[in-house]
């Protein structure tokens, strides 16, 4: 049986797809955005033990080259998050279909699915497939949260095994997007008509960042390739937060409700029916 390295599950959220959703966030990324919320996610442990000096609960040690963690000890300071030089937790667990299964079958009454994220969860994409097989079993809906990097288009097992795709464009442009992430939009503007053919596209997701973005652009390209593809996807603007987020974009003010505002008119006047401002 397939295993992944799960950064943390969340049994329920509201937020993350249609109805109340299981979300379980896979360690690792392969995007390393400015803005990221979850940094914590984006590497795997190098085993440096920093983390064991400062937890103050005696929930990490030193063992065969590794770190564990005893989540019977854990506090849930987060300590150790913001110690790590290396943008990843100690805290990730190695797990089995069947060993997030348990997790799912205990809130099976009170979901309507789950939603894998991140970090990048398409990077354990093996994985995904067979737990989705186990999902749907349940009679549950399966989505998938990603940054849109890996060509869906060659991966017509994962395409399949998935209800639906919620899809970041994080900007339109090729390299506002390179200096964001640190890697290419080319993909990931193939995968939003690929996923849209395919009838697997949910959501498209947009960050607005003022003053390091130019959000009025991105809003109005990808809205009008939103009311191209499908003018039935939802369009999700984000404001940016400062909550989580590690350098300089701390001092980045939070988009104004009269921008956010000015974007959403923009996306429905180019066509967008469902657009939401979160």
């Amino acid at each position: 049986m397939a295993e992944a390295l799960v950064n943390k599950i969340l049994p329920f959220s509201s937020v993350d797809g249609p109805g109340n959703r299981t979300v379980i966030f896979f360690q690792g990324c392969n995007f390393n955005c400015l803005y990221c919320h979850n940094p914590e996610t984006i590497n795997r442990c190098t085993a440096c033990g920093i983390c064991l000096d400062v937890c103050p609960a005696g929930a990490l040690r030193s063992r065969n080259g590794s770190i564990e963690w005893n989540s019977a000890n854990c506090t849930g300071c987060d300590a150790c998050l913001a110690a790590c030089p290396g943008k990843s937790s100690p805290k990730a667990v190695s797990m089995t279909v069947n060993d997030v299964m348990k997790t799912v079958e205990k809130v099976k009454p009170f979901i309507s699915g789950i939603t894998v994220s991140g970090g990048e969860c398409t990077m354990q994409k093996e994985f995904l497939a067979e737990l989705f097989e186990a999902v749907h079993k349940l009679g549950l809906t399966a989505y998938v949260d990603t940054n849109g990097y890996i060509d869906f288009s060659k991966e017509p097992e994962l395409t399949f095994a998935m209800d639906k795709a919620m899809l970041d464009i994080k900007s339109y442009d090729e390299g506002e997007h390179k200096m964001l992430t640190g890697m290419s939009n080319a993909t990931v503007l193939k995968n939003a008509e690929y996923l849209a053919n395919k009838q697997k596209l949910y959501e498209i997701r947009t960050v607005i960042v003022p003053g390091i973005l130019d959000n009025y652009r991105n809003v109005a390209e990808v809205s009008r390739l939103i009311a191209k593809l499908d003018a039935d996807i939802r369009y999700k603007l984000i404001r940016f937060r400062p909550v989580g987020v590690s350098g300089d974009i701390k001092k980045v003010g939070i988009p104004s409700d009269e921008l956010m505002a000015e974007l959403k008119k923009t996306a429905e006047k180019n066509g967008c029916r469902y657009v939401s401002v979160v």
